[in-house]
């Protein structure tokens, strides 16, 4: 054979096709090894689903009588099992054990998106993780979140808009207070919002109402609970994206239509909101809004 002799190689097969995200496990290592960046709203459905964030230890215990005193924005289900543990949880859901909250866990990573805030303000958004600002005294928080009773919504033909449209859910600051916790005064509650029907609203709050720590039933609906609730702009949004139409208009174009009523939920957000308010000395992780941390325990486990 001649130097010159090209041997004919076979072509590589480069394939498209999408990371299938099928459990929590899955979804966990996807977003530790960068693979999965975007919300997880609708991933591995039925899984449990948490918003998470992470406080200076001096905080901890105040950070929980928040959680106690506000429990429809702020349901605590799981902490660090200990100061600067990032790998093992104490389980505050009835029936769920420890070891059955998640298992392999890495709470510096297995979010697809973390923010980081110094002395109360917001510093980075949206990074990968969070390995080089957490510490030895860090104390991590699970909060229930309103993406667990999105399956049990399409299982009754009422998906959430925002999984049709591929977006991530629409969230507002409100003018709501929340009931203060030592360090943390002068906080208000944060809301998902997903329109409905006027005629679906009943059944929706039907099966919402059974996901207590979750967030549970939604806390108002309507067109004029936009202004109760203080939100000055349903196209506006603090976290998220804008809420749509289903042919792609801005939701305030259609203000007062029954086929697109605003229905907004306490939202796991409102702990990033009061940490922001509180003036806290150090460095406070959390979960990038709309990017969760995906569990081994299921939805149907925290039914009430």
């Amino acid at each position: 054979m001649s130097s010159s002799t090209v041997i004919a190689q076979e072509p590589q097969v480069q394939t498209n096709e999408p990371i299938v995200l099928t459990t929590g496990a899955a979804v966990r290592l996807a977003a530790r090894n960068n693979e999965h960046t975007h919300s997880t709203s609708g991933l591995a459905p039925g899984y449990l689903q948490a918003n998470l964030i992470m406080l200076p230890s001096k905080y901890a215990s105040d950070f929980r009588d928040l959680c106690a005193r506000n429990p429809v924005p702020c349901p605590l289900i799981a902490e660090s099992r200990n100061p600067g543990d990032y790998a093992a949880l104490q389980s505050y859901l009835p029936g769920v054990p420890d070891e059955q909250m998640a298992r392999a866990l890495d709470l510096r990573t297995d979010c697809p998106k973390f923010n980081v805030y110094e002395n109360s303000q917001l510093k980075l958004a949206g990074i990968p993780d969070i390995l080089e600002h957490w510490t030895a005294d860090h104390v991590a928080f699970l909060i229930g979140c309103s993406y667990s009773f999105e399956s049990a919504l399409v299982r009754a033909g009422l998906p959430p808009r925002h999984t049709v449209l591929d977006r991530n859910v629409p969230m507002y600051r409100t003018s709501i207070p929340l009931n203060p916790a030592g360090v943390f005064m002068g906080g208000t509650y944060v809301v998902s919002m997903r329109p409905y029907k006027k005629a679906d609203i009943e059944t929706v709050r039907a099966i919402t109402r059974r996901y207590l720590p979750t967030h549970g039933e939604c806390i108002a609906w309507g067109w004029d609970a936009v202004e109760r609730l203080g939100i000055k702009d349903i196209n506006v949004t603090q976290w998220g994206d804008a809420p749509l139409t289903m042919d792609g208009r801005p939701l305030g174009d259609v203000f007062g239509d029954e086929d697109n009523v605003p229905v907004f939920w306490g939202c796991g957000v409102t702990p990033q909101e009061a940490v922001m308010r509180a003036e806290l000395d150090g460095v406070v992780m959390g979960h990038a809004p709309g990017h969760m941390l995906l569990l081994d325990c299921l939805e149907d486990q925290v039914l009430v």
